[in-house]
């Protein structure tokens, strides 16, 4: 859930709930609804939305979707978590991400999340890269579970496994383009407004 805390022109400060009741510090695809949801309003083609201790600024492109400058990544060194191998990165919240079988995420989300390498938990993402600029990947959000698609995950994973360029990660729930330059990331992506609000889901056997 997004809250929106503040309204000042073409800025707009949110805070961002999870299912679990924590909040995150920063999130990709929250940060470009948000900036939208004010360009809705404003008629502008630019938004910058404060989340945490970060501001992003966000365009409209010519064909229709929305770039955010998420600002600084930081990508550790690889390292064996419980003999899992995986890249700890930091997109304004934390990542881990596993190269391998992206369809392992239930396993391997749920063993990393709260690891005790983690002390505020972690992201998770398992990683395929297909071919120079092209990653297929699946999520395990911290404190939500497995999800569709995550924008510093896109990031993340990105990061971990190309470092600099244009790269396009593939979610079950569509695509998002990052680009990467001197430790800077660049998303692009979609926002569309629902015209209902869809059913709630069964919180019955959901790990939190």
């Amino acid at each position: 859930m997004i809250e929106v805390l503040a309204v000042d022109g073409d800025e707009v400060t949110i805070s961002i709930l999870n299912p679990d009741g924590s909040r995150a510090e920063m999130s990709g695809n929250g940060t470009r609804i948000a900036a939208a949801w004010l360009m809705s309003r404003t008629g502008s083609t630019r938004a910058q939305v404060h989340v945490g201790t970060r501001t992003i600024a966000v365009r409209l492109t010519l064909d229709g979707l929305y770039e955010s400058e998420l600002g600084a990544v930081e990508v550790g060194t690889p390292e064996l978590v419980d003999g899992i191998e995986l890249t700890p990165v930091l997109v304004g919240n934390p990542h881990a991400v596993v190269l391998g079988d992206p369809t392992r995420i239930g396993e391997l989300g749920r063993q990393l999340e709260g690891h005790s390498r983690f002390p505020e938990r972690t992201n998770v993402q398992i990683a395929r890269v297909e071919r120079p600029g092209e990653v297929t990947a699946r999520v395990w959000e911290r404190g939500v579970g497995e999800t569709t698609a995550s924008g510093t995950s896109a990031v993340a994973v990105a990061a971990a496994t190309h470092g600099n360029g244009e790269v396009v990660v593939h979610f079950p729930g569509g695509d998002l383009r990052v680009r990467l330059a001197g430790g800077e990331a660049w998303l692009t992506g979609p926002a569309e407004p629902m015209d209902e609000l869809p059913e709630p889901r069964s919180q019955v056997g959901v790990d939190r």
